[in-house]
């Protein structure tokens, strides 16, 4: 049986409307002679990560503990300390294309979710990069303690937008964000740049652009 209609949006920050330039990582690195690669390697690592997105720790906490652990390799704590604030600086930059999407979504009558796992510094974030209000809810992990991709968050997301799974279409850059969405009952599709902006826009029957 065909699927109804989405008639609500949700999508990921990271890697859809938010994007990284790897580059001020890079030249964070170099300034303090850390290899390559290795400031993310120690941030992102699943075991650290995962408390800070969960809120079980905070975004301080977590920073704290990257620096702890590339003191040896930064030359000490001090400068493992100055290498992870700076690193810290860069916010990403917004797909203004992405940005233009969800405006229209909104304007078609559509509700609009921002699905992400973050720290408490995802609220500072969104003003930052000035999306305040560009949504309709924000469904952040660590306030949810839930993480994506969970059942359990895709619940919430769903109870948030006020919208039935089956009528919700997820939008992220991540396999395995996308399978556990379509094991939660919602239409997901795998973000790969600009190219997919005409698969939602045709998803959620808006005009042709």
């Amino acid at each position: 049986m065909a699927r109804q209609r989405a008639t609500a949006l949700l999508i990921d920050l990271d890697g859809v409307l938010r994007v990284w330039d790897p580059e001020p990582t890079a030249e964070v690195e170099r300034a303090y002679e850390l290899p390559a690669g290795l400031l993310e390697a120690t941030a992102m690592r699943w075991g650290r990560l995962k408390p800070v997105l969960a809120g079980e720790v905070s975004h301080a906490d977590w920073l704290a503990g990257v620096a702890e652990e590339l003191a040896e390799a930064a030359g000490g704590a001090d400068r493992a300390r100055a290498a992870v604030a700076q690193w810290q600086q860069y916010r990403g930059e917004i797909d203004p294309q992405v940005l233009d999407l969800v405006r229209e979504v909104r304007a078609a009558g559509l509700r609009v979710g921002l699905a992400t796992n973050a720290t408490d510094l995802l609220d500072a974030d969104l003003a930052a990069l000035k999306l305040v209000g560009e949504v309709d809810v924000v469904l952040n992990s660590s306030v949810l303690g839930e993480v994506k991709p969970s059942k359990e968050f895709f619940t919430a997301a769903c109870q948030a937008l006020a919208t039935p799974p089956d009528r919700v279409l997820f939008v992220d850059d991540e396999d395995r964000m996308v399978r556990g969405a379509r094991v939660a009952g919602l239409s997901a599709y795998r973000w790969d740049g600009p190219a997919g902006l005409r698969y939602v826009r045709a998803a959620l029957e808006l005009p042709a652009g």
